[in-house]
């Protein structure tokens, strides 16, 4: 048997990889691909709003060819850049860029915006975000673009055969439940309750994300929130994770990987054969790192790169921040986003990782399961 499971991964890395020299490179790629959720997939919305959740100033971005910052929250690129390099495409615009248009529409489109959750109240101190509720009207109005640019019946079948990224929660954590003491959300909930309300809520989310037309949704967990650099300044001492904030992600994670189950139990998807929401363990992918950073070739996981005060890690990233020489030595960027090192790891992890950190099955197996598909209905 373990010879034969060994046949049938090498023969999914083939189809991936033929999949991936055929792939069209630039506006014209074969799959579109569309991002919903938080910091860690923005990649420039925010740049377009008036808020403080921004990331439009250096150093943001030193490390892109132009050393301009773009909005992502990061030194180069993020997970949703990297996902589109091994989908052979361009990196999809924010929604809101005025460049989203024309061809760069069959691209697909980032929703994302810094400062989100899964609740509306999440994030209420950046003032003006795009709320996952908003996020998913622009997702309609995009639809009703796409389909006035290529015809309806071509527009749906773009949306239905893209990848969708989805990464929602840390932030109803952070910047709501324990933003303050006794905070509004924790004198309503216990956290096992709240943790049931954030799930309840992520599946009317996730509900309604599959009826615009989703049916490839990797569905990012929350990392270990307790570990960032933000946390370590303000609960740390000597670097140790903040035990509160690592049980509240410990809580969540399991029972979201049970709700994507269950859809993909109710939408026809049982068994992991065929699943329409595929689960990202980060809380897992980021430990790895965090646990033994070396293993990993970097030399802190604790330390931010750019920022200030313990950790470094009080405070936004600026032109007037300590900023370290080697950003590939850092697990984390600023107080609390990854170095695009750690992202493309994370990525890796996506692309190749067992059930433990990616599940029912990998990316890798995703794009050549719907190659083979593609192949037998031409």
């Amino acid at each position: 048997m373990a010879s034969a499971s060994r046949l049938v991964s090498l023969a999914l890395c083939l189809c991936l990889g033929a999949a991936l020299h055929a792939a069209p490179r630039g506006a014209h790629a074969a799959r579109a691909f569309f991002v919903f959720g938080d910091s860690l997939v923005d990649n420039g919305n925010n740049n377009y709003l008036f808020t403080q959740a921004r990331a439009d100033a250096p150093p943001y971005g030193i490390d892109t060819p132009d050393q301009r910052a773009t909005g992502r929250f990061s030194n180069g690129k993020n997970v949703p850049d990297i996902i589109s390099e091994h989908l052979g495409a361009e990196p999809v615009l924010p929604y809101l860029s005025p460049e989203l248009d024309g061809d760069k529409m069959l691209v697909g489109a980032n929703f994302a915006s810094a400062g989100v959750g899964i609740l509306n109240d999440t994030g209420i101190q950046f003032a003006n975000i795009i709320h996952i509720s908003k996020q998913l009207r622009y997702f309609e109005q995009y639809q009703r673009r796409l389909a006035a640019l290529v015809g309806a019946e071509e527009a749906s079948r773009l949306v239905r055969g893209a990848l969708v990224l989805i990464t929602l929660g840390g932030n109803d954590f952070v910047n709501n439940y324990y933003l303050v003491p006794y905070s509004a959300r924790s004198r309503e909930f216990s956290l096992p309750d709240y943790v049931s309300y954030l799930l309840s809520e992520y599946a009317q989310v996730l509900a309604r994300l599959h009826d615009l037309g989703a049916r490839r949704v990797l569905v990012q967990g929350v990392g270990p929130i307790g570990c960032v650099p933000a946390e370590l300044a303000l609960h740390s001492a000597d670097g140790a994770c903040d035990p509160e904030l690592q049980r509240a992600a410990e809580m969540y994670n399991p029972r979201l990987m049970a709700l994507l189950a269950d859809l993909n139990a109710r939408l026809g998807a049982g068994g992991g054969g065929d699943p329409v929401f595929v689960g990202v363990n980060t809380h897992r992918i980021h430990n790895d790192f965090i646990d033994d950073p070396r293993a990993y070739g970097f030399q802190t996981a604790t330390e931010a790169c750019c920022g200030q005060g313990r950790f470094n890690g009080l405070g936004l990233c600026t032109v007037m921040s300590s900023l370290c020489a080697d950003r590939d030595a850092y697990v984390f960027w600023d107080n609390f986003h990854p170095t695009e090192r750690a992202n493309r790891l994370i990525v890796q992890q996506f692309m190749y990782g067992t059930t433990d950190y990616i599940a029912p099955v990998n990316l890798s197996t995703v794009l050549a399961m719907d190659l083979r598909k593609q192949q037998l209905r031409t």
